[in-house]
């Protein structure tokens, strides 16, 4: 009784997640959905980097009937992972761009994405959360849920995508199944548990038991292609008692069928408790969690059938849309193919043959030779090729329907842009982009192949919007921005060896921030005389420090005018004004976040009042109170995850102190490594890669994830702020 008690408490507290639910009765009534439909997966694989996300791709590519070998994942048997197609992938052994592929599992087709674990190529994670409708979640038996575990989960939970996970490399030292689960619980915040008992630990691992049918499983045969079904060995009988009554009490607390018959005192069947996975995993209140280890080809086909049983298919995924037409007023999409073609663009990639579009289909069907709409320009563009990715490589097909991906040739647009049949005015809303934290001065090495860099550079912007380029106004330098310095070194490497072009890089620039620590007026006057009308405006008011419950570092501008002493067709310049004066702080030139400007009074002059006077005015009255409100610089500071052998702790301790960063926390994994979680500005973080690499004998390895910016020390800050005086004065009218 206490059991059913403390079930039915923490049903109470796990909130209900709308993410991905059945469709209302009443829009099944008026749907027409295809069988096609219920038996397609559309699913992305996402992890830490080095989690074993490729290793598994290419085992989830051959049983899936698409490639007839396996290869390794680093290309050192000549021939590489088939979803790592690009060179610089196989010699470093990442992934950086995502790649797709479509594969067979019995009677179903999925439509498989394989994405970057590295936080630097995280865009390629995010756009293709965007459109997927289900994941796999990576995790390692050894190290657990890690850093850019974290920030997937996240993407995960922003687009509301259920998952499955998979606890894969049990085959290695120190492989624990339950640590991952445990971390899934405590750092993801996750209802997860086990639906199989590995066989066997490290070296001896060999089979998995699933534990909902109660029976063993081996994977015979060089690939591990032929299953063999045993029943459960002696000694892990109780084991395996003990964790199908954990799956089914977690269960019960999120299902409401289950939880009756948990109540009851009944026991549920493998049917009812395959139904309730389901059910729980769609509403994103559960994740069924499978083992094995993929590079000895174990426990790869029984998640194949967990996909099949427990991720949605695109019929079972609300797919929202904006009616431009009706003020965006929010609209729930059809999943029949007979509709109104409604597509989103959320890759693009640049081949032989010219821009490759990767599309996911919400509406609708799309065949070669269409004429299509493209919402944002408002142009009709007709498509004279489709095509079906696998890797890098492309199989022509003459049409796609609803629920799936495809790319298409000869349409030009951005990443993010809707498609429809012209009849619909929809839009979809894109994925979310983080700004760049780091930042290069480039240019050739040769004059003669500026043409050659600059169409590198507009590819990769158009490809990346993560990827940012400007040019420095002071000096006419090239700016190239970024997630971090593998992000950009990547970038440089791919003008060497795509475009022949050689390039010389700067020294690496932090993307600062300013901000305000406390509220300061202003009563600025702007006057100028010359001869015929001139130029008048005050401004009065308000600057302090935003903050905002949701967290964002957004700046606003309130306009709390009373009576008409500037009339109003004057505030839209003077917002125009505080606008220019947030994007250049006095001390360093970079953007202010987080101030409030409030506008509370002014005057004006029936002659020489004009726009053009009140926008410098606002300028003006920004500059006198921001030195009034004492004003900070902002840095990015990063959390550093960083795994060592034990050995090494010590020293690299020493050496994340001497860079003036803060230690987190230390936890030894019980292999002979330690994680070590730290946090560290940003700036002190060039060139630790070497270091790291020298102190450890090669051995340890980190990722850098942005944390926040915070303010420096009075002292850097001074010179940072030395810096850019000093250019402004070689340049006064920058």
């Amino acid at each position: 009784m206490l059991r059913s008690m403390r079930s039915l408490t923490a049903a109470a507290r796990v909130p209900a997640v709308s993410a991905v639910t059945p469709l209302s009765a009443a829009l099944r009534r008026n749907a027409t959905v295809a069988p096609y439909m219920k038996k397609m997966r559309n699913i992305g694989v996402s992890a830490h980097i080095d989690s074993g996300k490729t290793t598994l791709s290419e085992r989830l590519l051959f049983h899936g009937g698409r490639i007839s070998a396996i290869h390794d994942v680093k290309g050192r048997d000549g021939v590489g992972a088939k979803m790592d197609s690009m060179e610089l992938e196989r010699e470093k052994g990442i992934t950086i761009q995502s790649a797709a592929s479509q594969i067979h599992w019995k009677d179903y087709t999925m439509n498989l994405i394989d994405t970057p674990g590295h936080v630097d190529f995280t865009v390629e994670v995010e756009r293709a959360m965007r459109v997927l409708d289900a994941a796999i979640l990576v995790l390692c038996s050894v190290a657990g849920v890690q850093s850019q575990s974290i920030t997937v989960d996240r993407q995960m939970k922003r687009y509301n995508v259920p998952r499955v996970a998979f606890i894969n490399k049990l085959d290695r030292i120190g492989g624990n199944p339950w640590k991952p689960i445990s971390d899934m619980r405590s750092m993801l915040q996750l209802n997860a548990a086990a639906v199989q008992v590995p066989i066997g630990a490290e070296s001896g691992f060999k089979a998995v038991v699933d534990i909902i049918k109660r029976e063993s499983i081996y994977f015979d045969g060089a690939s591990g292609e032929v299953l063999r079904y045993e029943p459960i060995p002696e000694d892990l009988k109780d084991l395996v008692e003990e964790k199908r009554a954990e799956l089914i009490e977690r269960l019960s607390e999120v299902d409401e069928e289950l939880g009756e018959i948990f109540l009851n005192d009944e026991v549920p069947s493998v049917e009812q408790i395959k139904a309730a996975i389901r059910r729980a995993t769609l509403a994103n209140k559960f994740v069924p969690v499978f083992m094995g280890t993929a590079f000895k080809n174990k426990g790869v086909q029984p998640l194949m059938d967990g996909i099949v049983d427990y991720l949605p298919s695109p019929d079972e995924v609300n797919n929202v849309a904006l009616d431009a037409d009706k003020d965006e007023e929010k609209v729930i999409l059809s999943h029949e193919e007979k509709k109104p073609l409604v597509a989103l663009a959320f890759k693009l990639e640049e081949s032989r043959f010219g821009q490759l579009t990767y599309v996911r289909i919400y509406q609708g069907t799309i065949k070669k030779g269409d004429t299509i709409f493209n919402v944002s320009t408002k142009k009709k563009v007709k498509l004279p090729r489709l095509v079906r990715m696998h890797a890098n490589e492309m199989q022509d097909v003459t049409e796609a329907k609803a629920g799936d991906i495809v790319a298409l040739f000869g349409v030009d647009c951005h990443s993010g842009t809707t498609f429809t049949d012209g009849t619909l005015n929809y839009t979809l809303s894109p994925m979310r982009v983080a700004d760049p934290v780091i930042s290069l001065a480039v240019r050739p090495k040769l004059p003669a192949d500026s043409a050659k860099f600059n169409k590198a550079l507009t590819r990769f912007v158009k490809e990346d919007p993560t990827f940012r380029v400007h040019t420095d106004q002071e000096n006419g330098e090239t700016i190239i921005s970024g997630m971090g310095e593998l992000h950009l070194d990547i970038y440089c490497e791919r003008i060497r060896r795509e475009y022949d072009c050689e390039v010389v890089i700067g020294f690496p620039q932090v993307n600062y921030r300013e901000a305000i620590t406390s509220k300061a007026e202003f009563n600025y006057l702007h006057k100028k005389q010359s001869g015929g009308s001139g130029q008048f405006g005050r401004v009065i008011g308000t600057i302090e420090p935003l903050h905002s419950e949701d967290g964002k570092k957004d700046n606003e501008f309130v306009n709390a005018l009373s009576g008409n002493n500037i009339p109003p067709e004057f505030v839209p310049a003077i917002t125009k004004g505080f606008e220019e004066a947030f994007n250049k702080g006095p001390q360093t030139g970079c953007p202010l976040q987080g101030v409030k400007v409030t506008l509370t009074d002014g005057a004006s002059h029936a002659v020489d009042s004009n726009e053009l006077a009140f926008r410098l005015a606002a300028i003006g009255a920004f500059k006198q109170a921001y030195a009034k409100a004492n004003p900070v610089v902002l840095e990015p500071c990063m959390s550093v995850q960083i795994e060592i052998p034990e050995e090494f702790q010590g020293t690299v301790v020493g050496e994340i102190t001497r860079r003036k960063g803060s230690i987190v926390n230390v936890d030894s994994r019980g292999d002979g490594y330690c994680v070590i979680d730290a946090e560290v500005a940003l700036a002190k973080m060039f060139g630790y890669s070497t270091d790291l690499r020298s102190a450890t004998q090669g051995k340890g390895e980190f990722t850098m994830t942005y944390k926040e910016h915070a303010p420096m020390t009075q002292e850097e800050a001074a010179v940072v702020s030395k810096a850019y005086q000093a250019t402004l004065r070689a340049d006064p009218d920058e």
